[in-house]
């Protein structure tokens, strides 16, 4: 399994130069981008070179996509990147019915497009809201997989699961779909309350033992990225994470 690090994770524990240090210490050999480090591509790969790091993924925005694709492309080749996922759409931005996600799945198929056509893999990365079910019971998820049918999916398993949502049963529908996999884990209620509730992998309550072998069966995923979206320790987290999940995979 070929493991990677979402720089998100550390974004509170900069510089730059001393978290790609740590990540490549820990035994890491790739990252996941974000747009906190797109600002000088070309000092940015730098840096990735001097630690024997590769970023084979990364997250622009849909504002980036839609705004300034010919950009996204520049940093994305400056940095290797070969699959690119839309993360986000704010809350003030989100369509709050079926045929408001239709119309939203429409535009990354837009994007989709321009971006497969530059020789890049595209897709949709999800968070917790994609899961909660619409005024009429439609599933936002449901709904951008079955009208753009040619996006990928980097599938956040964690937020699925606080989405209310059944992991293994989305994998089991829509693995065909999984090209990256967000490997982030939930602590038991009420602990980790300075954490957001999150925990290191393999330290919490997802299955992720069950879970990385029906991944592997059933998904053409190639990157398995790491996550914790507010670590109190990001070396702590990078390294107990990797450790654990090395000996769950093998």
């Amino acid at each position: 399994m070929n493991f990677s690090f979402q720089l998100y994770s550390a974004r509170n524990f900069k510089p730059w130069s001393d978290v790609l240090a740590m990540l490549a210490a820990a035994g890491y050999k790739n990252v996941e981008g974000f747009g906190g480090v797109y600002e000088d591509p070309s000092a940015f790969r730098k840096l990735m070179d001097q630690n024997g790091l590769a970023m084979p993924s990364g997250h622009f925005s849909i504002d980036a996509l839609e705004g300034d694709l010919d950009g996204v492309l520049a940093t994305a080749s400056t940095l290797g990147v070969g699959k690119i996922y839309c993360p986000h759409i704010a809350a003030d931005q989100r369509p709050s019915d079926k045929a408001g996600w239709q119309a939203f799945a429409a535009r990354l198929s837009a994007v989709g497009e321009k971006v497969r056509a530059a020789g890049y893999g595209f897709g949709w990365h999800n968070h917790d809201f994609e899961f909660v079910p619409l005024a009429d019971g439609s599933i936002p998820m449901q709904i951008l997989l079955e009208t753009a049918p040619e996006l990928e999916w980097e599938a956040d398993i964690a937020w699925v699961i606080r989405g209310g949502a059944d992991a293994a049963d989305w994998i089991a529908r829509h693995g065909g779909r999984i090209t990256a996999v967000h490997v982030k884990d939930i602590a038991p209620e009420g602990e980790a309350v300075d954490e957001d509730g999150w925990a290191d992998v393999g330290h919490g309550t997802v299955d992720w033992a069950g879970l990385f072998g029906q991944l592997k069966s059933s998904a053409p995923a190639t990157l398995f990225v790491m996550e914790h979206d507010n670590p109190s320790d990001a070396g702590r987290f990078a390294s107990r994470s990797l450790d654990w999940c090395r000996g769950a995979a093998e």
